[in-house]
Formats: structure tokens, C-alpha cells, sequence
């Protein structure tokens, strides 16, 4: 039997529960950089979906392999190449996007090979992290959990940063949910919310 997502391990990852809310039921999912599978059982359990993950790191795929979650090892810099155009409904990015070197391709890639990107990203804009580099330090937080010598982030950005990309790449965001430890966030969403989640589609 696959194991169930804990109420625990939900709380450690809000963006999963927000995800899960837009992924409409039975749809095609394909979740790259997917970690242990985490996500991709919860989105089974939770709407019935069907898919893969795509997870370079060896004790994750072997993590995948076991719990029963469908899983291709493959080091996504290199494109997405191995599937057709709108081979699924959703391709999901979950706090993968700042340690992705191509970005562009890879958000090119998600919206030809699926109908709507989701992704998520910790929100370099966060008042914690504009504090910690006004102090003269680069930031360490819970979102951003990584001394500046041995990170795997490679492009740190904003909400607004990511949303004027979408406007100069012609991306249409459908929908957007900010949070900080889970709690939503309406007001100044750039200046108080630490984790971004958004739905989007080509223009």
C-alpha cells in the first residue's frame, strides 16, 4: 500500500496543499525536481491524478521507486524533449525554479509539454531576507535554508520579479497564492509573504 501524506509532512509543505487545490481531479501531472515524491503521492491521494516525477538525485528516485511514484531520473537543464507537445495537464516546478540555470527554457518547456504551469519559489522580497542583506549578510531563513557557500540557488528573485517576467514572456497567470507560514498573505504580498505559488498558462 503507498504510504499516505501526514498531516505533518502537509504542514511542513503549505505550497502542496495550495497546489493541490488547483489540480482538478483524474488530470495528467508531470512534477519535475520532485524530491522523494512527497507531492506527487499527495496529488494522487488527493485528486487522483496520474504522472511522473523527474528527480536526478539518486536516494530520492530510490525514495520514488518505493513508496510506488512513477519517477524518471533525469537532470532537467536538459530540457524536456522526451515528451510531446501537451503531454499533461499540469507541469509542476515546486521550489526548484531559483536553482534552475536555463530558466527561460525550463518555463518554456513546462507550458509546451503541458497545458498550465504551477510553480513555487521562496520570495527573495520577504522583509527577513531585505533585513538580513541590510545588515550586511546574505539571508538564511526557513524558505531560504542555505548558507551563501553551499546553496543550490542560483537565481534569487521576487514576486514582482517573476510576475514582470511572465508579462515580457507572454504568460498569463491565472492564479497566485502568497503565504507565510502557511497563513495567507493579500496585503504588500512582495514585502510579507515568504513563499509564492502560481498557476499559469501561454498567453
Amino acid at each position: 500500500m503507498m504510504p499516505s501524506a501526514t498531516p505533518a509532512s502537509l504542514s511542513a509543505r503549505p505550497d502542496f496543499v495550495a497546489i493541490a487545490k488547483w489540480i482538478r481531479p483524474e488530470a495528467k501531472v508531470l512534477d519535475l525536481g520532485c524530491g522523494d515524491g512527497s507531492l506527487l503521492r499527495h496529488l494522487q491521494e488527493a485528486r487522483g491524478v496520474t504522472g511522473y516525477g523527474m528527480e536526478i538525485d539518486d536516494a530520492n528516485v530510490l525514495a520514488c521507486v518505493k513508496s510506488g511514484v512513477n519517477v524518471l531520473q533525469y537532470d532537467l537543464e536538459s530540457g524536456l524533449s522526451g515528451f510531446e507537445d501537451g503531454s499533461f495537464d499540469y507541469v509542476i516546478l515546486s521550489q526548484t525554479l531559483q536553482a534552475i540555470r536555463h530558466t527561460e527554457r525550463i518555463v518554456n518547456e513546462m507550458l509546451r509539454v503541458g497545458r498550465e504551469g504551477i510553480v513555487t519559489f521562496p520570495n527573495f522580497g520577504y522583509w527577513r531576507p531585505r533585513l538580513q542583506v541590510f545588515a550586511g549578510n546574505m539571508p538564511v531563513s526557513k524558505a531560504l535554508p542555505y548558507e551563501w557557500y553551499d546553496t543550490p540557488n542560483i537565481h534569487l528573485f521576487t514576486i514582482d520579479d517573476f510576475e514582470n517576467f511572465c508579462a515580457g514572456h507572454g504568460i498569463r497567470i491565472l492564479e497566485r497564492n502568497v503565504m507565510v507560514d502557511g497563513r495567507p498573505v493579500n496585503w504588500m504580498p512582495n514585502l510579507r509573504g515568504s513563499l509564492a505559488v502560481y498557476r499559469f498558462d501561454r498567453a
